[in-house]
This record gives C-alpha cells, structure tokens and sequence, in this order.
C-alpha cells in the first residue's frame, strides 16, 4: 500500500468522528429540547465508533507499511477499549435515576449511548484481534491441505478471551433491548427497545468479523466459516431494515418513527460490516476477481444513509416526530463512510487482486 494512500485511509475516520463531534455539539447546544438532547448526545457517542475504526485501520495499516511495533500492539486496541468504557459509562450516568416512563429523553440518550459504547467494545476487539492481521495473507496463501497453525499466532487463551467478548457484548445489548420491550410499553421504553435491539444486531454482526478474523489468523478458518459469518450479518442486517419498514408501516403512534427510521440506518451499518465479512471470505485461499468492488458496498449504504436523512428532514419541518431520526441517520452514514476505509484496507491486504 502508498504511504500516502494509508495516510487518507487513516483520515476518513477522524475526519468522520469530528463530523459526529462537530454536528452533534451544534445540536446539542441548539435548543434546550428533548430532541435536541438526545440526537446531540447520540451524535457525539456515535463519534466514538469512529474513534475505535481509526484504531482498526491504523493497526492494520501500520502492518501493510512494515511500520507495525511494539507500541501500536499495545496503543490501538487500549484506545478503542477506553473509548468503549467512557462511552457506556457515559450511557449508564445518563439513564441512572431516569424514569422510562412517558418521554424521559435521558431514559433514551443513556440506552443508546450505552448501546454505541457497547459496539465500540466490539470494534476495539476488531483492532485488538487485527493486531496480527499479516498472518491472514500468508495462512491463505499455504496449500489448502496445511493447517499448521501459525507459531506467531494468539495463545489458546487470548483466542477464547476475544472470542468471547463481543459475544458477552451482544448479549448485554439484547439484555437491556428484550427488557424494555418486556416492560409496560412507554414512548421512551418503546424507542430504546427497538433501537438497542438494532445495536444488538450490530453488535452479533461484529461477532462474525472478529472470530472470521481470528479464526484467519490462526489458519482454522473452513468452509463453514466462509457460509456461516457473512450469513450472520445478513440475516441481522435485513431483520433491522424489514423491522424499521413494519414499524414505519404499521405507525399507531407517533413514536413508532423514531426507531423505524433509525432501524433502518442501523441495517445499512449491518450490511456496511458485510462488505468486510464477506471480503474475507471471498478472498480466503481464492482468488475473487471482483475484490476491489466490495468497498463500494459501505459507500452505496453511507449515500442511503444520508439520503434517507435528507428526506427524513424535510419530514421534521412539520413532525417533530421524526427530528431525531433525520439528524441519527447522518451519523450512521459517517459510521458507514468510515467503514469504507476498513473495507479497502482489508481488500489492500488480503487480495490477490490488489496492487
């Protein structure tokens, strides 16, 4: 990979997280509104996934320009992780003493902030599992009968520990998701039920990028793999849009909006994470001639994003209804941009057909 080309790469997500810092600092202090309070504070956690992309590109990347050292192993993934605490307990002081009942948009912000911080853990174990990503195109490029796993690999141990935490992390998400929806149904309940079961997806989406990853880095990765992950993040990502579509279809009330709209977002972020799924897949011990076309996948869901969002605001000018889902939409298209740049990243690193 161009030192210089690595250079933009590296920037599209800092330059992402300041458009979430940026736009949702100007919401925030806009108006002192429930709307305002929640896209604000939603938009500036969602700046945090950013932050925690940057970590997965920069190790990556720091490993295709033989720049890779001691301190980046260490670095990158420690700052994705102390994004991911800040973040959730950012999310936990806001709904701390909130009430669910009615429209408690601190009830709201807190869940979902917490839900973000949640699939920031997940991207951070993304950054920390990716620290030996240069073992992934030497395993594949070793006759398909040898499965020696690789000395330089992850120790038993740090494989099951890794494993293990985006699936501890999905399964918090869906904790807090099937309790508010098992609740007496409120406004707040009801928004922070669906839209934390869409994070949730997200985040069982990000179950199959890391084991893809880990199982890649120690050369176990077999044909059940290669059907298995990308189908995971398929079946999330269109039960989040088909969710969004009933709930915007159905309308008995107007808070029904809000999570249709965002679901629909967060199914795009879904299929932005298959784009990376499926890369790895498709180029496992293959040669896919079509490699260098997957990033456009997270470019068409990133335009969708903030497509949707356009329309979504000219919806706002007469229902306040949907003011938060226009301004969330656009920070989930940055989310999806900045997955452009992991996406290419990997194609760089792991196809045959790359320059």
């Amino acid at each position: 990979m161009n030192y210089w080309v690595s250079v933009i790469f590296r920037a599209i997500p800092l330059a992402m997280m300041a458009v979430c810092i940026g736009f949702g600092a100007y919401v925030w202090t806009a108006a002192d509104a429930p709307g305002n309070y929640v896209a604000g504070r939603v938009l500036i956690a969602l700046a945090a996934i950013c932050l925690c992309l940057f970590c997965t590109a920069a190790t990556i990347i720091r490993q295709l320009i033989k720049r890779f050292n001691r301190v980046d192993e260490v670095l990158y993934p420690a700052l994705g992780y102390l994004s991911a605490v800040v973040t959730v307990a950012y999310g936990a002081y806001l709904f701390t003493g909130a009430s669910g009942s009615g429209q408690d948009p601190a009830y709201v912000a807190g869940h979902v902030v917490l839900g973000v911080g949640l699939i920031c853990g997940c991207v951070a174990t993304v950054a920390t599992a990716s620290t030996k990503f240069s073992l992934i195109p030497a395993n594949s490029a070793k006759p398909a009968g040898d499965r020696t796993p690789p000395p330089a690999g992850f120790s038993r141990g740090a494989v099951v520990v890794l494993e293990a935490l985006p699936v501890l992390l999905a399964a918090t998400a869906w904790a807090f998701a099937i309790t508010n929806l098992a609740l007496p149904t409120s406004p707040s309940r009801f928004t922070v039920g669906h839209v934390v079961s869409g994070l949730a997806m997200i985040c069982t989406s990000l179950i199959g990028l890391v084991w893809s990853i880990l199982r890649q880095v120690q050369d176990s990765y077999g044909p059940r793999d290669r059907v298995l992950w990308p189908w995971l993040v398929i079946v999330m990502g269109a039960a989040a849009m088909l969710w969004g579509i009933v709930l915007l279809v159905l309308d008995d009330e107007p808070y029904y909006r809000t999570p249709g709209f965002v679901l629909i977002g967060l199914g795009l972020v879904c299929f932005s994470i298959l784009s990376k799924v499926g890369l790895l897949a498709l180029v496992w011990r293959q040669t896919f001639s079509l490699a260098n076309r997957v990033p456009l996948i997270p470019i068409v869901t990133a335009l969708s994003c903030l497509f949707l969002a356009a329309f979504v605001f000219q919806a706002a000018f007469t229902d306040t209804n949907v003011f938060i889902a226009a301004h969330v939409l656009v920070g989930l298209g940055a989310v999806c941009f900045t997955l452009y740049s992991i996406v290419s990243i990997l194609e760089s690193g792991t196809s045959s057909t790359s320059d």
